[in-house]
């Protein structure tokens, strides 16, 4: 199996939730290993929502690997060729409180994780829209995140929450944590809320310096590939919206990788 080297570890997350960003993981992940990127989907939120979208019911979880020092291997499940999840459920909270008792507990996911690296060219990790200790353990082991932001004004502040958040841990522990980029989801230029949100959006990019990638539309395919409990990329290969998360994917790869897309730029905010 053809593995490239890891330069993507990207944490999904906005601190309000109905963003969309369960799907954007799911289907970035997706995007990711579709190019040939071996790669891991993790899920941290204890609502175990990835398990509970694709009808997922492993022998282990995410806590059985961080506490109990399980395999990698043998608490992961394979959905897609070269995609991988290692799924959360309501024991993840209880692991969350085993590791607020630990020293240096910011750093458990990387302790964890940092033997595993080499095997996975991309490592996503979606994460609970609340302020928790594992919120900071998936900054602090990514270092970088990518913002979803539906268009509403309450997930624009939950953006610049998060923010905030990225930027606290990053000084508090001494490791650099990028917002690397902020995704509009779920967007519907017919209504008239739409350009007020993604001017704000704009407005919040600006004044951090965080780029906006080019939006996700709304798309009934999503609601019939969460229907199925499927991905997707498999309900409907040709979707509007799995065609923006495949310019968002190609554009992160881009960013990450330090290099520029066809025509010298990165994909940024575009009409649609």
């Amino acid at each position: 199996m053809r593995c490239k080297p890891v330069m993507m570890k990207l944490m999904i997350g906005n601190q309000k939730g109905g963003v969309a960003k369960t799907t954007t993981a799911m289907t970035l992940a997706r995007c990711f290993a579709d190019r040939g990127y071996r790669t891991l989907l993790v899920d941290s939120d204890p609502q175990g929502s990835v398990a509970v979208t694709l009808r997922l019911k492993p022998q282990y979880y995410l806590s059985d690997f961080v506490l109990n020092g399980l395999k990698l291997e043998d608490c992961v499940t394979q959905v897609a060729p070269n995609l991988e999840v290692l799924c959360g459920n309501r024991e993840t909270t209880a692991m969350e409180q085993r590791i607020f008792t630990m020293y240096g507990r910011e750093f458990v996911f990387q302790k964890a994780f940092g033997p595993y690296e080499d095997r996975y060219g991309a490592i996503v990790v979606d994460v609970a829209p609340s302020i928790s200790l594992l919120q900071a353990c998936s900054m602090v082991f990514c270092g970088r995140v990518l913002i979803p932001v539906s268009m509403d004004t309450l997930s624009v502040s939950g953006a610049g929450a998060t923010i905030f958040s990225a930027r606290t841990i990053s000084e508090g522990v001494r490791t650099p944590i990028t917002p690397v980029a902020l995704l509009p989801t779920i967007v519907n230029r017919r209504y008239g809320l739409t350009d007020v949100v993604m001017q704000m959006v704009d407005q919040l990019g600006k004044s951090y310096g965080i780029p906006v990638l080019a939006a996700i539309r709304t798309d009934q395919a999503i609601g019939k590939a969460a229907r199925q409990h499927r991905m997707l990329a498999d309900v409907d290969p040709k979707a509007k919206s799995l065609e923006d998360y495949n310019a968002a994917a190609a554009a992160l790869i881009a960013m990450m990788e330090g290099t520029k897309e066809p025509g010298g730029h990165v994909a940024l905010a575009a009409a649609v």
